[in-house]
């Protein structure tokens, strides 16, 4: 930088220190609890290892007004509840035995929010199924498009149905806001990591993502996908029950530059990130949270180059 060039950025720098012309960041966010009054559905809530659980916890410990818990399987669902307004009185949890695939359900849970409470702020389109464990020559027809009615048309359906409810506005909600969230996978943005009716399914919720953001544009109402790795969770506990039977745990996850597998709570602090306020300008990404695996492409431990 020349010594014009400098004397020019300091002349600037004392002007605004001495004037106190400075202005104020734009803060999109403030302090406190993060999703403050917020009404929160999550789908695929059930597993007690599973994301949506940590996800429901993590709503509610930050500060949501009502958190809707709902599966297809409702076994854990009311514990769940009796968990959360034990330790979080103050929210309201509501339990719902619901097919995530199913548009009347889906549409009756958002009108469910939109009649108890006006608003709606967060749908976390969780629910996904792993399908069978086959080469693809092996898998029928069915099996194919369960896979796909559950994991990709589940989350179509989320975003159907909230994204209209999310415009609404009430006194407790002036302006239009909503963030809507598909759980996707590293199988949908990387190869090897899921069969292929599971990969593809994840792939679809990527591009939902992706092509719905620019349909909702200018309508305050977000959608992103998260794209967990290796978890552990209910979905994959086969995969660890096996390898601690066989004493080869700490392999699990060694494929990624943190060398490890992850836990449901690390997703969960993602969706609350991608829920609140704090990410109000992050829109149609696939946010990988997988320890680094997608990063690169697959190598052997020591054949690197």
């Amino acid at each position: 930088m020349s010594d014009q060039a400098q004397r020019r950025l300091q002349a600037v720098g004392n002007q605004l220190a001495g004037s106190g012309s400075i202005p104020p960041i734009h803060k999109v966010a403030q302090g406190g609890p993060r999703v403050a009054g917020k009404v929160v559905i999550i789908t695929g809530a059930n597993s007690p290892l599973g994301i949506g659980r940590a996800s429901a916890h993590q709503f509610a410990e930050n500060g949501a007004r009502a958190v809707y818990l709902c599966d297809f399987d409702a076994t854990h669902l009311e514990t769940h509840k009796a968990e959360i307004n034990a330790q979080w009185p103050a929210v309201e949890v509501h339990t719902r035995k619901l097919d995530a695939a199913d548009e009347a359900a889906v549409k009756e849970v958002v009108n469910d929010a939109i009649t108890r409470y006006g608003r709606l702020d967060v749908f976390f389109a969780n629910a996904g199924i792993v399908g069978p464990a086959k080469a693809f020559t092996d898998i029928t027809a069915d099996e194919f498009n369960e896979v796909m009615r559950v994991n990709a048309l589940g989350v179509f359906l989320a975003a159907k149905h909230a994204a209209p409810a999310m415009q609404i506005t009430s006194p407790s909600k002036p302006t239009p806001s909503g963030s809507i969230i598909g759980t996707a996978s590293v199988a949908g943005i990387r190869s090897n990591a899921g069969s292929t009716p599971y990969s593809a399914s994840k792939a679809a919720v990527v591009s939902l993502a992706q092509t719905i953001a620019f349909q909702l544009a200018g309508t305050g109402v977000r959608i992103n996908a998260i794209c967990p790795g290796l978890i552990e969770t209910g979905m994959t506990a086969t995969v660890f029950n096996a390898a601690r039977a066989r004493g080869t745990e700490r392999k699990i996850g060694q494929l990624n530059p943190l060398k490890r597998y992850g836990h449901a709570d690390e997703i969960a602090r993602v969706a609350l990130f991608l829920g609140s306020d704090e990410s109000s300008y992050v829109n149609g990404q696939a946010w990988a949270v997988d320890g680094g695996l997608s990063a690169g492409h697959p190598y052997v431990q020591g054949k690197m180059a």
